[in-house]
């Protein structure tokens, strides 16, 4: 017969609906009427005569614990936090523990008590000294030394460790404590697997856990027909998974009893206690261990935050000298590049790479190969920060490069420039040292067909190869605020850099007013001499020289636009007629080729700037004269409508696809479809008239009628609002 087997028979098993309690106590669970839904079957040797299942508790029942009935009944009245009480009997003293599990189910549990008044007197006096000793270590692994010295010494089982766990899951003996006949366990890794997720789950919602005595067969759980097992998640007497019990035979341990460490939430470890007889330590006992564990946390917590913040401590002091020289650097890259062996320290690494722009500086030995293959791919993929300690885990592309490199963390600093900061860990060989071999054998057990614990834990070593040193929570959390930091500077550094470049601009624009106005007065002076030779050069430098003098003026308007300097306006009472009727002269005159029919009545009075609007009406001439259909007249129609005016400008030719029009007023959008006619523009003009025209309060909209291509620009007779000198702002 072929058996099917795997993790699923143990990491599956519903270990919190055990259905049973260990033999040293017993177990009655009330609803809250107080009907008795589940008891243990030796409920008559601890309480005495019990209600039967289905049965109300009554004031008599429960007799060999007197006034156990009472006090009950009075936290069925009002079910809150645990309760215990301590109950006097001929037979000795017992410990009554009420709790409320799921399903508004009130579980009553007793066992007897084992603390003598000399034992309490101990644990009043040596807590004191024990609290103390915590608190003078200053580093995790003393701490934890210190830990299993008095856990041992307090509950007297004969060895107890403290475990903690990995980031795999795996756990490791990292301090010990142990009767001198045993043999030393410290170092040793257990697989994740011996704890199973259902286990750890239990161990953070019940953080003390007791095994009596491994071999005592455990007492059934008996239930009213109908009901659900009982949750037993915070029952101290719920017994033992078989599993863990064969576990716990192949290891030789008769008793056991674990204490969860648990930092944020999360099982960080355990101390584990391990018996070679049965050994059971009273509920005072038990509680004042889980009072030293909640204490162990709160300890391991606050070393961990203190070495993290002296590391931090550390990288802000170097930032404080690294970030300000970074945004002060004229050249970022060549700043941030040189500044790499600085960089490199700030996470444990073997080596550190910079490339910006292309460019790369290393700190320490790392092959070009491998710079360039990893900047290929962290380029396609783009992610923020990237870490891997294992080959196993690396993209296939990329393991050919590795070399002994195992650990990778990437962080961005500038997706713009493709800009990467990468830390380098190499191949770490260790040997760890199991107790026993990790996988866990495939046969039939006690049990059945199932998974069964591995019947050896001596120890097994292996040889561990393609991993470095795996990178912390904490190197990962650096990693993430320094490519913040780097991120934040190097966007500061771009927007100044972006002003600079503006700046530039319109000083450019301004400072080239000057010589090409030089450059056409020029023009004009050849013109008036003779020959036809002057004559041709003479129109070749004024045509020039007014196209350099137009894309310098856009280019200067632009920029102060997109600085928010905004333009000067010079409001005043302006006859539009009259400036369009001149502005068109001037446009036949300097282009003979082209025919201007317009329409514009004799006078139309508006308060603007004559200067702007004209610029206005230039865009759009120019406009239509690079994009209509050569030898159709351009159209300029004028007229007065209610309280505006409204200026057309329409040329012959196609509809202008839906996907330029919702950008024909940005600027710089036209890189295809560029006219023959206009190779040399910038795409400025109608962004720079839409400006114009808003802060006039006005529109400027386009549309496409019975073939033709209308600009049409509205204006208000009068600016509310008016001042001698208005200003756009983009």
């Amino acid at each position: 017969m072929q058996i099917s087997v795997n993790l699923q028979n143990c990491d599956q098993e519903p270990i919190h609906l055990a259905g049973a309690i260990q033999s040293y106590g017993a177990l009655l669970a009330f609803d809250l009427e107080g009907k008795l839904h589940y008891c243990s079957e030796n409920v008559a040797d601890f309480f005495g005569s019990a209600p039967m299942l289905g049965q109300t508790l009554e004031v008599h029942h429960l007799e060999k614990l007197n006034g156990a009935a009472g006090l009950i009944s009075e936290y069925l009245a009002s079910p809150h936090n645990s309760l215990v009480s301590h109950i006097a009997t001929p037979d000795g003293m017992f410990e009554l523990m009420l709790h409320i599990a799921a399903g508004d189910i009130v579980v009553a549990e007793v066992e007897p008590v084992v603390s003598s008044a000399d034992k309490h007197a101990f644990f009043s006096t040596y807590f004191q000294q024990l609290l103390n000793d915590l608190r003078d270590q200053t580093h995790i692994e003393s701490l934890l030394q210190c830990v299993t010295d008095h856990y041992r010494e307090l509950t007297g089982f004969d060895r107890v460790m403290a475990y903690r766990f990995r980031a795999d899951g795996s756990g490791e003996v990292v301090a010990e404590s142990r009767h001198l006949n045993l043999e030393d366990w410290r170092g040793r890794r257990y697989p994740a697997a011996d704890i199973p997720q259902q286990a750890r789950r239990l161990y953070l919602l019940n953080t003390l856990r007791l095994i009596a005595d491994v071999e005592q067969p455990p007492i059934t759980l008996l239930q009213l027909p109908g009901m659900p097992p009982l949750d037993m998640s915070f029952c101290q007497l719920r017994s033992v998974s078989p599993i863990h019990i064969e576990y716990l035979q192949n290891m030789g341990v008769a008793a056991s009893m674990s204490i969860s460490i648990v930092i944020d939430g999360q099982l960080w470890g355990m101390i584990a206690c391990h018996h070679m007889q049965p050994h059971r330590i009273g509920r005072e006992e038990r509680m004042t261990c889980h009072m030293l564990g909640t204490i162990l946390s709160s300890e391991i917590q606050r070393l961990q935050a203190i070495e993290a913040q002296m590391r931090r401590q550390q990288v802000a002091e170097m930032r404080i000298n690294l970030l300000p020289a970074l945004m002060a650097a004229e050249d970022f890259g060549n700043q941030l590049r040189s500044a790499v062996d600085e960089i490199a320290t700030l996470i444990p690494s073997d080596a550190a790479v910079i490339s910006y722009d292309g460019k790369s500086a290393v700190a320490g030995n790392v092959s070009e190969a491998f710079i360039r293959s990893w900047l290929f791919w962290l380029n396609q993929s783009l992610p923020d920060v990237y870490t891997t300690h294992k080959v196993d885990d690396v993209p296939v592309s990329l393991r050919p490069v590795m070399g002994d490199i195992c650990g990778v963390m990437a962080i961005s600093i500038d997706k713009v420039h493709k800009s990467w900061l990468l830390f380098i860990r190499r191949e770490l060989i260790q040997t760890i040292r199991w107790g026993g071999k990790p996988e866990k054998q495939y046969k039939i057990g006690p049990l059945g067909p199932r998974l069964t614990p591995r019947g050896s834990f001596a120890e097994w070593k292996e040889t561990v190869q393609g991993q470095s040193e795996a990178w912390s929570p904490l190197d990962v959390s650096m990693a993430q605020e320094l490519h913040m930091d780097l991120l934040k500077t190097c966007n500061a550094h771009n927007a100044r850099n972006e002003r600079h470049r503006i700046q530039l601009m319109a000083m450019l624009g301004h400072d080239l007013r000057d010589p090409l106005n030089s450059i056409t007065m020029a023009a004009q002076m050849l013109e008036m001499q003779d020959g036809a030779n002057s004559n041709k050069l003479g129109e070749r430098i004024k045509n020039s020289s007014m196209r350099m003098q137009r894309l310098v003026h856009q280019v200067l308007d632009m920029s102060r636009l997109q600085a928010g300097l905004g333009l000067p306006l010079d409001i005043q009472p302006t006859d539009i007629s009259l400036l369009v009727r001149d502005l068109l002269a001037e446009h036949v005159t300097a282009y003979p080729d082209i025919q201007v029919h317009a329409d514009i009545p004799d006078s139309i009075e508006a308060q603007v700037d004559a200067d702007r609007i004209a610029q206005v009406l230039s865009n759009l001439l120019s406009n239509a004269r690079h994009h209509g259909v050569a030898g159709d007249p351009v159209r300029v129609l004028l007229s007065r409508e209610v309280e505006k005016i409204c200026l057309r400008v329409k040329n012959a030719g196609p509809e202008i696809p839906a996907e330029t029009v919702g950008v024909l007023f940005d600027p710089f959008k036209r890189r295809q479809g560029v006219s023959e006619l206009n190779k040399s523009g910038l795409g400025l003009g109608l962004y720079i008239a839409h400006q114009i025209i808003a802060a006039h309060q006005g529109d400027i909209r386009y549309e496409h009628a019975e073939g033709y291509v209308s600009f049409i620009v509205h204006l208000p007779c009068t600016i509310l609002g008016n001042e001698s000198a208005k200003r756009i702002s983009h």
